[in-house]
């Protein structure tokens, strides 16, 4: 198992360093910057490409939050822990006790602290402490369940549903057929008002922090009795017969604890497409946004998929530089004909990270098969 440590070294040397050798006595392989860098500040490009080679990620808070990179206003402690996050990488979170951290830092680690949810963290005064509890949580690692596991429901699930209220959004109409993932924790009691609204508070800075939707697009957060709600604007209009992969419209968060993505299909000027070659990575993307709001804490969760209003959508293959010239479109007679999985099955966490290809593409399966030209 390789293990990324990430951290500024100013403030942490002594502790960076031990761990190196920690790792390697635990029969691991240990991935730090200075392993890759001549330099005291590494590129950008070769931090994020060693930790996206590693398996799991240790994060030391210390005082100092690090040198800045231009091309993302971040330290690379920051951005690693963005990407670790995005990803869905088993992460381990310490921070040092008995330290005055900088201002940047404490910013920093107030988002860590933040998104926590389904990650480890604790603290540590000494380089001892912290390697005492560094080698018990690898051995938790080494000994865990396997990461994606399915276990049948013994009863149905009450998922809430929005395929027939696709126009409860800005620009709905000219959205076209939406996707929509839905992520329900088992055996959870719900949310207070009190708890859906803290996070609603947070919702609009969980989804920046995925660094799936640009900087520049504004979000729009809204709250009912039952849930929060963040919507997501078009993209810049295209010509009508560019191709356009498919891209989020929306984010809800119901009191019960489901969670559901919405977006649009890849579409051409032929219509809406959902596509084997992109359906099942659009929905494990999906999966893995989802995990990185760090909102879900249960280990089992149900999920299921769906598609709305597919009078003009195909199964073809989509082209990102070429429209299709025709298609066999499910047919205009139908307009509220819907796509739905129905879970028989709950999923262990996994689903949101690691395991999210495999049951994305099971989804996009059942997603396909149903549709009226697959029949």
């Amino acid at each position: 198992m390789k293990i990324f440590i990430s951290s500024a070294r100013k403030g942490l040397e002594e502790e960076r360093d031990s761990l190196r050798g920690l790792i390697l006595a635990l029969g691991h392989t240990p991935v730090q910057f200075e392993d890759f860098s001549a330099q005291a500040t590494p590129s950008r490009e070769a931090c994020l490409s060693a930790l996206a080679s590693a398996d799991a990620c240790v994060l030391l808070l210390g005082p100092n939050y690090g040198h800045i990179f231009p091309e993302s206003g971040q330290s690379a402690t920051h951005d690693e822990w963005v990407a670790a996050q995005a990803a869905g990488m088993p992460r381990l979170v310490y921070r040092k006790q008995g330290v005055t951290f900088e201002p940047a830092q404490h910013a920093f680690a107030r988002i860590v602290e933040a998104y926590a949810t389904g990650v480890f963290r604790d603290s540590f005064g000494t380089t001892a402490e912290l390697q005492t509890k560094i080698v018990q949580k690898i051995k938790e690692l080494e000994s865990g369940t396997p990461p994606l596991a399915f276990t049948k429901l013994t009863q149905p699930q009450a998922l809430h549903w929005s395929l027939d209220d696709v126009d409860t959004f800005p620009d709905a109409g000219n959205r076209g057929p939406l996707l929509e993932l839905h992520a329900l924790p088992l055996d959870f009691v719900g949310y207070s008002a009190r708890e859906l609204e803290q996070l609603n508070t947070s919702l609009v800075d969980r989804i920046r922090a995925t660094e799936m939707i640009r900087n520049d697009i504004a979000l729009h957060p809204s709250r009912s009795q039952d849930h929060a709600a963040v919507g997501i604007p078009a993209n810049r209009p295209r010509s009508w017969n560019t191709p356009q992969p498919g891209e989020l419209v929306e984010v809800r968060l119901y009191k019960s604890g489901q969670i559901s993505i919405r977006a649009t299909l890849p579409r051409d000027g032929m219509g809406s497409i959902l596509a084997p070659n992109a359906l099942p990575q659009q929905i494990a993307d999906l999966l893995r946004f989802t995990g990185a709001l760090n909102i879900v804490r249960q280990d089992r969760i149900v999920v299921a998929a769906g598609v709305s209003n597919i009078a003009m959508t195909s199964v073809d293959t989509f082209h990102p530089q070429q429209s299709r010239q025709s298609a066999q479109l499910a047919g205009f007679g139908r307009p509220n004909l819907t796509l739905r999985t129905q879970p028989d099955e709950s999923v262990t966490l996994a689903a949101l990270g690691t395991g999210a290809d495999e049951v994305a593409s099971y989804l996009a399966q059942a997603l396909i098969t149903q549709h009226p030209s697959a029949i």
